[in-house]
């Protein structure tokens, strides 16, 4: 990969943000953007020319948008969306309407309740992560992992650091495979099996983390991962605390600790309002969080003033409001959220973008006041004190 002195200014600029030195600016982090005459308008391309070169023209989007750094590289996402929305075709207009329940059969297996998805664990999903247990090859692990960050770090060129994303693995609840209804009510009526799924998960992802630090290591990697797995809604987390306490952030625990080992610095995307996990996060030993939605009752400027485990100040990924600032705002509301992540912030370690992803719809000038906004903390203005952004 990049050594320091290969990279140019923007990278370098999120490299020493992510080791939290002292900077003259604040980096931008990628932006999600999904409407297709936005990525283009950015871009300085013709209409059409993102569905033609979807790869081509996202990059372009990100190097004009100013981003100094990219860890999930999706370029084809926004593909799945038009102008008004998400575009799947006849296969989901087929799908039920209000009222109706969608049937679920996983592995031949119809998940129509609780003791379906623990048939499903015991029958197929025990087995299969015993089999990849068994199998797992850690040379190749880490070469996948350096073939992947070395091609996109090409593609993006000098002036953005790509970070790896998606390469730590942790237990998740598998609430994707089976349902809602059915697998919260597997969770909570039989805690010993969903124990036992998580066991079975961290031990493969044991084996996956101790290549990934090596591949970190080998391949001289910016030290940074962000865990993406969502937990909560607006009201609070999925399940309580305290069942995750007794059977999941154990063995959370216990997998991460070779990444943690290794000095690589992990931060939490935040869905929703995940207020009760953060304590019990900072305690695992991850070092930040990214995305929140502050109206679900996230305390932005309460969390910035935490510290790591090790006392610490925290690397914060703050970004404008994709669900309230950014489709509902004004240019003027825009600037004003930026400056009070600013404002509010950490003094070294943050970095700055939207909170997630820009649905279509967003109007063109509050994504125009949002770029350059980020172009103005980004361009070498000093933190301390940190100037307000200029008003209209």
């Amino acid at each position: 990969m990049q050594t320091r002195d290969e990279m140019g200014g923007r990278a370098r600029l999120a490299l020493d943000t992510l080791m939290q030195h002292p900077t003259a600016g604040i980096p931008t982090w990628q932006l999600f953007l999904m409407e297709h005459a936005h990525i283009e308008r950015l871009a300085g391309v013709e209409p059409g020319a993102y569905r033609r070169d979807p790869v081509a023209v996202y990059a372009a989007m990100q190097r004009a948008a100013g981003a100094c750094l990219v860890d999930q590289w999706i370029p084809e996402n926004p593909l799945t969306l038009g102008d008004h929305g998400y575009e799947a075709g006849a296969e989901m207009r087929r799908q039920p309407t209000s009222g109706q329940m969608r049937e679920t059969v996983v592995d031949g297996i119809a998940i129509d309740g609780p003791e379906a998805v623990v048939a499903h664990l015991e029958q197929h999903a025990f087995p299969r992560l015993r089999g990849a247990i068994d199998g797992f090859d850690p040379d190749e692990r880490i070469r996948s992992v350096l073939a992947e960050e070395e091609a996109v770090q090409g593609l993006l060129g000098g002036e953005i650091l790509k970070v790896p994303y998606g390469v730590v693995a942790f237990p998740a609840l598998a609430y994707g495979t089976y349902g809602y209804g059915p697998y919260f009510m597997a969770y909570a009526l039989y805690p010993e099996v969903m124990e036992r799924h998580f066991a079975l998960q961290a031990d493969v992802a044991l084996l996956n983390n101790q290549a990934v630090a090596r591949a970190y290591q080998e391949g001289g990697l910016p030290p940074l991962h962000r865990l993406d797995h969502d937990m909560a809604d607006g009201r609070g987390l999925l399940v309580r605390p305290e069942s995750l306490d007794r059977i999941w952030f154990p063995h959370v625990a216990r997998c991460l600790e070779p990444v943690l080992k290794q000095g690589i610095r992990l931060i939490w995307h935040c869905d929703g309002n995940l207020m009760a996990m953060v304590p019990r996060l900072l305690e695992l030993g991850l070092h930040g969080f990214q995305g929140f939605q502050y109206e679900c009752g996230m305390d932005y400027e309460a969390i910035c003033r935490m510290r790591t485990r090790d006392g610490d100040p925290l690397i914060i990924f703050a970004g404008v409001s994709v669900t309230r600032t950014l489709p509902y705002g004004t240019p003027a509301d825009v600037r004003r959220e930026l400056r009070r992540l600013v404002e509010h912030g950490p003094e070294v370690g943050l970095v700055l973008g939207a909170s997630s992803s820009i649905t279509p719809g967003v109007p063109w000038e509050n994504v125009k006041a949002l770029v350059e906004g980020l172009g103005y903390y980004r361009g070498g203005a000093a933190l301390t004190p940190r100037p307000p952004l200029p008003s209209e």
